[in-house]
C-alpha cells in the first residue's frame, strides 16, 4: 500500500485487508447475477519491492530472477544510470548496496519495474491475465501501458526546452526513450489474443491506460495485430472547455480512430480533479450531456454523479506520495480520490470506521440519497441520460456527424437509420444563437428544468433534440 495498490505484492491473490479468494469470488457471483461486468485492474508494469520475485532479484546477481527487473551498473561518475525521470519526482534509479547496482522504478522505489523483455517474465504476467480470466472476471484495465517497455539500451531521455519547475519534475526531461516503445504492441497483441481466446463476441475487453498524444494513442488499436479494445482516451480531462478547441479535437479523434476502432471518452479519472471543481457547478450537466452523446463508450468517475467539487485537504492528512514528495506545486490527487458520499449518515454511510480522507464539506446536502429524491438533481439528471442512450440506437451506436456552429456553442449529430439526434451545447455562461439546424426539431432533453423559449441557447445550458429522418433526400 505505499501506492495505494499499485504496488502488488502477490498478482494472483486478495490483500488480507480487503478479504479473501473466496470473498472475490462471492463478489464477481453477486455482480454476474444483477447483470453487471466487473473488471480488475492490471499493473503490469512494476510490482512491490516486497514481491517474492523482487526479494529473489535483488538477493544476488546471479539469482535466476534477477533478470525480472530492470538492474543497472552506476554511470562513469557512480551516479544513476542516466538520466530518467520518476513520475513521483527524483531519479527513477534506486542504488541497492548489497548488489551494487541500480534498480528502475517509474514511480516510487517501492515500486520496481518489471522487465518485459524477459521472456519468463512475460509468460508469467500473461498466467497471472489467465489466473484471473479462468475465475471469470471479464477483462482488465491495464494501468499505465505505454510504460511497460523501455529502450534497451537505455538512453538519456531528452531535456524539455519548456519545463517549468511547476510542471513537476518528471516533465524536466521528455519520456522518449522511458515509455512507449514500439515493442510493446507485440506485448499488447499477446494479451488481446488471450482476452479473445474466452469469446470474440465481446466477452472480454482490454481496457488499457495511455496517456500519449493522439497520433500515438490510436496505434494502441493495434499494429499489425489486434490491441486493446478501449486505448483510455483523456484529452477531454486536459482540454480547454471552449466549442472550437472540443469540436476540433473530437473530428480529429474521430478521423484518426483505425477501422474497427470504437472510440471512448474520459471525463474524470482517480488522478484529476472532479470535473464540478475543474468547470464549475453549472458545467457539470453540460459536461455529463457531452460525454453520454459523443460516440463511443463513456467513463464516469465516482463522485461526478452528484456533482462533489473541491475538496479541501488539511496538510495533516495528505497520503497521496505525489503531493508529498513534491509538496506545494497542487499535482497531489488526493482531493479527486476522496470517499463517496451515499446518505446522511456517519462518514455519508462510506464507513463505519475513519475514511482514509475526509469527505466533501456539503456531504450532508451532496449525498446520492438526498439526490434520489430530488427529481432536478444532477444524479437523476445522469440517470435520465442513461436511460436515453440506452434506448437510443442513434446514441449507442449511431454515426457521429459534427455540425458547424460558433461561440460557445458546441454542437453535432448522432444518427442510426431513420434516427437523428442534434445536441447542442452551451459552454460559457453568457446566451449564444441557436445553429440553423435546430429549427423544426423536438426538444428532448435539457440540461435546465426547462427549455426556455426555444430562440437561443441560456448560458449553461445543453439539449437533445430529435431531428425529422432525412430518408429519401
Amino acid at each position: 500500500m505505499a501506492d495505494f495498490g499499485y504496488d502488488v505484492a502477490d498478482y494472483c491473490d486478495i490483500d488480507p485487508m480487503f478479504g479473501t479468494l473466496a470473498d472475490f469470488d462471492r463478489l464477481l457471483a453477486a455482480a454476474h447475477a444483477r447483470g453487471l461486468k466487473l473488471l480488475l485492474d492490471f499493473v503490469p508494469n512494476h510490482s512491490s519491492d516486497r514481491h517474492r520475485w523482487f526479494t529473489e532479484s535483488r538477493s544476488s546477481r546471479d539469482n535466476p530472477k534477477r533478470d525480472w527487473y530492470i538492474w543497472r551498473d552506476a554511470a562513469a561518475d557512480g551516479g544513476p544510470p542516466n538520466n530518467w525521470i520518476s513520475d513521483f519526482g527524483g531519479s527513477a534509479w534506486e542504488y541497492d548496496p548489497a548488489t551494487g547496482q541500480y534498480y528502475y522504478h517509474a514511480f516510487l522505489k517501492e515500486q520496481p519495474d518489471l522487465n518485459w523483455r524477459n521472456p519468463d517474465l512475460r509468460a508469467a504476467m500473461i498466467d497471472v491475465l489467465q489466473f484471473w480470466l479462468d475465475r471469470g472476471v471479464d477483462g482488465f484495465r491495464i494501468d499505465v501501458l505505454w510504460h511497460i517497455l523501455k529502450a534497451a539500451d537505455f538512453p538519456d531521455n531528452p531535456l524539455n526546452p519548456a519545463y517549468r519547475p511547476a510542471m513537476g519534475e518528471m516533465h524536466s526531461v521528455m519520456q522518449l526513450h522511458s515509455t512507449d516503445q514500439p515493442e510493446v504492441h507485440e506485448i499488447v497483441a499477446e494479451m488481446r489474443d488471450l482476452a479473445d481466446s474466452y469469446g470474440r463476441g465481446g466477452e472480454r475487453v482490454l481496457i488499457g491506460e495511455i496517456c500519449l498524444p493522439l497520433d500515438k494513442l490510436v496505434r494502441y488499436y493495434g499494429v499489425g495485430a489486434p490491441g486493446v479494445h478501449l486505448p483510455f482516451n483523456f484529452h477531454l480531462i486536459d482540454a480547454p472547455w471552449q466549442a472550437r478547441a472540443l469540436a476540433t479535437f473530437i473530428d480529429a479523434y474521430e478521423a484518426a480512430l483505425p477501422p474497427g476502432g470504437w472510440p471512448n471518452w474520459v471525463l474524470g479519472s482517480h488522478d484529476a480533479r472532479r470535473v464540478a471543481a475543474r468547470l464549475g457547478e453549472a458545467q457539470a450537466r453540460v459536461a455529463a450531456m457531452l460525454l453520454l452523446t459523443l460516440r463511443g463508450t463513456p467513463t464516469l468517475y465516482q463522485g461526478d454523479e452528484i456533482g462533489i467539487g473541491e475538496v479541501a485537504i488539511p496538510a495533516g492528512q495528505l497520503v497521496d506520495p505525489r503531493e508529498l514528495r513534491e509538496p506545494g506545486l497542487g499535482l497531489g490527487r488526493d482531493p479527486s480520490r476522496t470517499p463517496m458520499a451515499w446518505d446522511r449518515s456517519d462518514n455519508g454511510g462510506f464507513t463505519t470506521g475513519v475514511p482514509w480522507l475526509p469527505l466533501h464539506s456539503d456531504w450532508r446536502q451532496r449525498n446520492v440519497a438526498a439526490e434520489q429524491g430530488d427529481p432536478q438533481s444532477l444524479v437523476n439528471f445522469y440517470h435520465r441520460l442513461l436511460t436515453m442512450r440506452r434506448a437510443s440506437e442513434a446514441l449507442s451506436i449511431g454515426q457521429y456527424v459534427a455540425v458547424e456552429a460558433v461561440g460557445d456553442i458546441l454542437a453535432y449529430e448522432r444518427r442510426h437509420d431513420d434516427e437523428r439526434l442534434l445536441i447542442i451545447l452551451n459552454l460559457g455562461d453568457r446566451e449564444q444563437a441557436l445553429p440553423a439546424q435546430v429549427h423544426g426539431a423536438t426538444p428532448l432533453l435539457c440540461t435546465l428544468t426547462a427549455r426556455g423559449d426555444g430562440r437561443s441557447m441560456r448560458p449553461n445550458e445543453g439539449a437533445i433534440f430529435a431531428l425529422p429522418s432525412d430518408r429519401g433526400h
